[in-house]
């Protein structure tokens, strides 16, 4: 019974988490274990004096179906202070229904906020292959989400980066370890507001 009541006390006083959503471009895709922007985060935190611990559940390939699907579990799993959400652009690299995405997404975004976290939305931009119309239209529901659930947002995560091609993998879409410090930098902006000093609340 000591050792049930001692871990209940243990997890009261764990710092609060910060769950990463995402897929490759979060999830260290083809860069070395540590190196990812999420991994980067979690040493500015601790630099920074602020208790937080970072949950990266990031899934090369995901899409905003995959973490609509998994992210209750998350919730009740982590109960996080902070969502930071990164979904959006395999859906539109497969070209599905900007509608669905969105619809996802807002799922997402108001399941994270009912569960009392709060919530940075990352948006991106996409190579215009099934017309100019969709590219365009998909790079817009990010602001429009943003708006509805009063969220802040990074307009275009690799803002940073997508100028610098030696700070691309071969395939061109994903960044190498030397473009990571850059994602962070994005990133921190808006996330840093969200957090609160000793990680309380």
């Amino acid at each position: 019974m000591a050792f049930v009541v001692s871990a209940a006390a243990a997890a009261a006083q764990a710092a609060p988490a910060v769950l990463v959503l995402g897929d490759s471009l979060s999830a260290e895709y083809g860069i070395a274990r540590g190196s990812g922007w999420v991994s980067l985060l979690q040493q500015r935190l601790q630099k920074e004096r602020l208790d937080y611990s970072v949950v990266n559940a990031s899934i090369s390939g995901e899409t905003t179906i995959g973490g609509k699907t998994r992210l209750p579990e998350l919730l009740a799993r982590h109960r996080p202070a902070v969502v930071i959400v990164e979904l959006g652009a395999n859906d539109a690299l497969r070209g599905l229904s900007l509608t669905v995405t969105e619809s996802n997404l807002r799922t997402i975004v108001g399941g994270a906020q009912k569960a009392g976290a709060r919530v940075l939305l990352i948006g991106m931009r996409i190579p215009p292959n099934y017309g100019q119309d969709y590219t365009e239209k998909f790079f817009a529901l990010y602001p429009r989400l943003a708006r509805e659930f009063k969220a802040p947002l990074v307009p275009f995560f690799l803002d940073k980066v997508i100028a610098r091609q030696d700070w691309f993998q071969p395939d061109r879409i994903h960044p190498t370890a030397d473009a990571q410090p850059a994602l962070l930098d994005t990133v921190w902006p808006q996330l840093k507001p969200l957090l609160k000093a000793g990680g309380k609340g």
